[in-house]
C-alpha cells in the first residue's frame, strides 16, 4: 500500500474513532452533585404569636380571628349572613363574630365551643389536645392561604383524558397531570409505555405576595368536565373569585394545551406581582432495557426564545442558570419527551440534573426546572403553554411546529440528536426523508435498512469507482516506483527520489491522493448514519431475524458481573451483527491492502490495519443492532463492488492508456505544481544548509 492512501486511511479512521469517543458522554466522578429537591420558601403565619401549644384551649382572641377570618374567605351560607369554612376536618360556620361548627378528630366530631376557654374540661384530654390543634391549623391556613385554605385538604380524584395516541390521568391534588401513558408503544416491561407516573413528575404554579405564598401542588381542586377533550381543575375562593387550570388534550396528537385561568385574583394577589413562579420536577422513569446508552441519551433540553437549543450534559450531573427569554424546557430520554412550551416565554431558569445510581434500577435522573412567566392578576387568562408529551419522531416534531407555531421555528426536532450542521442536514434532507418512503411501503425494518444502504451505496457509487480507478492505476505504477527507489537509494538521494515519482505520477495521469478524496467525502454520510440510527424510534421494538429490538444490541452471549473497563465500554454481552461487521471489516481490509501497491514495504502500517476493526468492535457492540446491521451491509456490498470492478475494468488498456498518456505533452494540475514547487523550495533549502555545514567544518 502506498504511504499517502495509507496515510488517508488512517487519518480518516482517526477521525471517525475520535468523533464516536467525542460522541459518549463520560460520568465525572468528580462533578459536582447539584441538589435538585425543591426548595420551598418558608412560611411565616401571621398568628404565630397568638397560637399557644396544642395542649391549651383556644382563646377568644382566637376564635374572634377565626370568625373573621370565615365571614371574608368563606362560602356564603344559606342562612344569611352566615359563612361556612368546611373540609374533612372541620366544619364551620360564623357571621363574623361567632364560630360554631365541629372539629373531625380520628372519626369522632367535637363541637367547637367545647374547646374554648375552660369548657374544653369536658372533653377528653387526648381528644380535646388533636381537637385544639386542629382548629388551630385551621386558623393558621385560613390565613396563611385565604380563600384557598378550604382546599388544603380533601380526597384526591383522577379524571382520564385520552385520544388516539395518548392517555392521561389528571390528579384533583395539585390539578396536575399525574399520569401519561403512550398508546402505540410497548415497554420492555409489558404494556405500554408510560412516561410517567404518580410522584415521578409534579409541576406547580406558585403565586408569592409579600408575606404570603399560594403553591397550586398544596391544593385539592375540583375537576369540571367541560367536554370529551377537555378538563377544568378549579379553586373556588368565594365571592367570585376563581382560579384555575384548564387542559385541551387536541385529537390524534401528542399535545395538551394548558391555560391558566382565573377571575377576580386582584382581590388576593397584589398588583405589584407581575411574575409567577413555575416549578417541575421528574424522576425520570426508565424505558428501554438497555439501560447505558439510554443514560447517554437522556438530558434536560431547553431553547432560548429566538435562539438555539441545549441541553445539560447527559452524562453527568449538570446545572446551568440562565438569565435570558426561554421558549421551551424539556425533559428528553432516548426515545420519549415531556416539554413545556410557553406561549410567551419563560423570563429565566435555574435547571439541574442529576444521574443517579444504577441501584434504583427503574430509573435514570432527577431533573428540575425553576423558572418564572409573566403574571396579571387582573387577568383572565395569564398565561397559557402546550405541553408535549411523546416520542421523538421527527415529522411529528416538525408537523408541531407548522401547525401550532406558523412562522416560528420551535427546533423541537432537536431533542433528536442527528449530530453536528453538517450530518444534521445529510439526515434531515437526504435520510429520514427517504426513511419515511421506505416505511410507507414496507413493514420489515430489516429490509428497510436493506433498500436504504443500496441507495446509499448508490449514490456514492461515483465515489467508490474513482477511488477502487485511482487504487489501479497507482498499483500499475508500482514497478516503475520500484525501479526509481532502486536507481535513487538513501537518504541523501530522497528529494530526487520524490521528484522522479511526482514526474512518474504527472507523465501517467496518476493522483496519489485520488484514492483518498473519493473515500473522504464518504465520510460524511457514513457519520450521518452513525447518528441517525441510535435516535431512530421507528426501530424500536422491530425485530428482525434474531434481533427482536433494531434499536438496541442483539446480544447473543450475556454475562452478570462489572469487569472494570470491559463493562464500561464493551458492555456485558457480544452482539452478532456486531461480529459479522467486524469479521467483513477484516476482509474488506484484507482485500483492499491486497489491491494496493507497495503492501508489503509497509509490514508496520500492516497490523494496525487489522486493528482497527477490532477497535470498532469495542465501540459498536453497545450500540442498536441497526447501526451494526447497516454498516454490515454497506461493508458487504462495497466488497462485491470490488470483485465487479476487477472483473470490469481491465487493467491491460488501462495500462495502455497510462502510456499513451505519458508520450503526450501534459499540463500539470494546480496540485501537482504546487507540491513540485513545495519540493523545488525543499531543496534549495537542503543546498543551502548543506553549504553552511560545509563551511563551519
Amino acid at each position: 500500500m502506498d504511504k499517502n492512501t495509507m496515510t488517508g486511511l488512517l487519518l480518516m479512521a482517526a477521525a471517525f474513532l475520535g468523533f464516536m469517543w467525542f460522541n459518549q458522554p463520560k460520568v465525572d466522578p468528580n462533578s459536582r452533585t447539584p441538589n435538585v429537591e425543591t426548595t420551598e420558601a418558608p412560611k411565616k403565619a401571621m398568628t404565630d404569636d397568638l397560637l399557644a401549644s396544642p395542649s391549651d384551649s383556644v382563646s377568644e382572641a382566637e376564635m374572634s380571628m377565626l370568625a373573621a377570618a370565615i365571614k371574608q374567605y368563606g362560602y356564603a351560607d344559606s342562612v344569611p349572613g352566615e359563612y361556612t369554612l368546611s373540609n374533612k376536618s372541620v366544619d364551620l360556620r360564623s357571621n363574623g363574630a361567632t364560630v360554631t361548627g365541629t372539629v373531625n378528630v380520628g372519626g369522632e366530631t367535637v363541637n367547637v365551643a367545647s374547646l374554648v376557654g375552660d369548657a374544653i374540661l369536658s372533653v377528653a384530654p387526648e381528644t380535646a389536645d388533636k381537637a385544639v390543634a386542629t382548629l388551630k391549623q385551621t386558623i393558621r391556613d385560613v390565613t396563611q392561604y385565604q380563600g384557598f385554605a378550604r382546599y388544603l385538604q380533601g380526597e384526591d380524584k383522577s379524571v382520564r383524558l385520552e385520544n388516539e395516541v395518548l392517555s392521561l390521568d389528571l390528579s384533583s391534588k395539585g390539578g396536575m397531570i399525574a399520569r401519561a401513558e403512550l398508546k402505540k408503544y410497548e415497554s420492555y416491561r409489558g404494556g405500554n409505555v408510560v412516561v410517567f407516573d404518580g410522584k415521578d413528575d409534579n409541576y406547580s404554579f406558585i403565586l408569592n405576595s409579600a408575606d404570603r405564598e399560594f403553591d397550586t401542588r398544596n391544593f385539592y381542586f375540583t375537576p369540571v368536565q367541560e367536554s370529551d377533550s377537555t378538563v377544568l381543575m378549579k379553586l373556588d375562593l368565594g365571592r367570585g373569585t376563581e382560579f384555575g387550570l384548564r387542559y385541551t388534550l387536541i385529537p390524534d396528537s401528542y399535545i395538551i394545551r394548558l391555560d391558566v385561568v382565573q377571575n377576580g385574583m386582584q382581590s388576593i394577589i397584589p398588583s405589584s406581582v407581575v411574575t409567577m413562579d413555575f416549578v417541575w420536577n421528574q424522576h425520570m422513569l426508565r424505558q428501554e432495557e438497555g439501560r447505558m446508552f439510554e443514560e447517554r441519551n437522556s438530558a434536560v433540553y431547553y431553547k432560548y426564545a429566538g435562539g438555539d437549543v441545549k441541553n445539560l450534559s447527559e452524562g453527568s450531573n449538570d446545572e446551568e442558570e440562565i438569565n435570558e427569554r426561554i421558549k421551551w424546557i424539556g425533559f428528553k430520554n432516548q426515545f420519549f419527551s415531556t416539554a413545556f412550551m410557553a406561549k410567551t416565554h419563560f423570563n429565566r431558569a435555574d435547571l439541574r440534573s442529576k444521574v443517579l445510581s444504577k441501584t434504583e434500577a427503574d430509573y435514570l435522573k432527577n431533573m428540575e426546572a425553576v423558572t418564572t412567566v409573566d403574571y396579571n392578576p387582573a387577568s383572565a387568562e395569564p398565561t397559557s403553554f402546550n405541553i408535549l408529551i411523546g416520542p421523538n419522531l421527527y415529522p411529528m416534531l416538525d408537523d408541531i411546529d407548522d401547525k401550532l407555531y406558523p412562522g416560528e421555528d420551535m427546533h423541537l426536532t432537536r431533542l433528536i440528536p442527528l449530530g453536528w450542521t453538517l450530518f444534521r442536514w445529510i439526515n434531515t434532507w437526504i435520510i429520514i426523508p427517504v426513511f419515511d418512503i421506505l416505511g410507507s411501503w414496507f413493514s420489515n425494518y430489516g429490509i428497510i435498512i436493506l433498500i436504504l444502504t443500496i441507495f446509499i451505496k448508490l449514490i456514492l457509487f461515483p465515489f467508490t469507482y474513482k477511488s477502487y480507478i485511482s487504487q489501479a492505476k497507482m498499483r500499475l505504477l508500482n514497478p516503475e516506483i520500484k525501479a526509481i527507489n532502486e536507481k535513487y537509494p538513501g537518504q541523501e538521494n530522497a528529494m530526487t527520489r520524490q521528484q522522479k515519482t511526482m514526474e512518474l505520477y504527472t507523465r501517467a495521469g496518476a493522483n496519489p491522493m485520488a484514492g483518498c478524496l473519493p473515500m473522504l467525502l464518504q465520510m460524511p454520510v457514513l457519520i450521518a448514519m452513525f447518528t441517525f440510527f441510535p435516535s431512530c424510534i421507528e426501530l424500536r421494538g422491530e425485530s428482525f431475524l434474531w434481533v427482536k429490538d433494531l434499536s438496541a444490541p442483539d446480544a447473543i452471549i450475556s454475562w452478570t458481573g462489572n469487569i472494570p473497563l470491559v463493562t464500561e465500554y464493551f458492555g456485558n454481552h457480544v452482539s452478532l451483527f456486531c461480529l459479522l461487521m467486524t469479521a467483513t471489516n477484516i476482509i474488506y481490509t484484507k482485500l483492499t491492502m491486497a489491491n494496493q501497491p507497495s503492501s508489503s514495504a509497509m509490514p508496520g502500517m500492516k497490523w494496525m490495519m487489522y486493528l482497527m476493526p477490532l477497535m470498532f468492535l469495542v465501540f459498536f457492540n453497545n450500540y442498536a443492532a441497526g447501526l451494526s446491521y447497516y454498516y454490515f451491509l454497506s461493508l458487504l456490498i462495497t466488497i462485491i463492488q470490488t470483485y465487479a470492478f476487477r472483473h470490469f475494468v481491465n487493467e491491460d488498456k488501462m495500462r495502455a492508456k497510462m502510456a499513451e498518456a505519458a508520450k503526450k505533452p501534459r499540463k500539470k494540475s494546480g496540485f501537482m505544481a504546487r507540491l513540485e514547487e513545495a519540493q523545488r523550495q525543499q531543496q534549495a533549502m537542503l543546498r543551502e544548509q548543506q553549504k553552511k555545514n560545509g563551511k563551519k567544518r
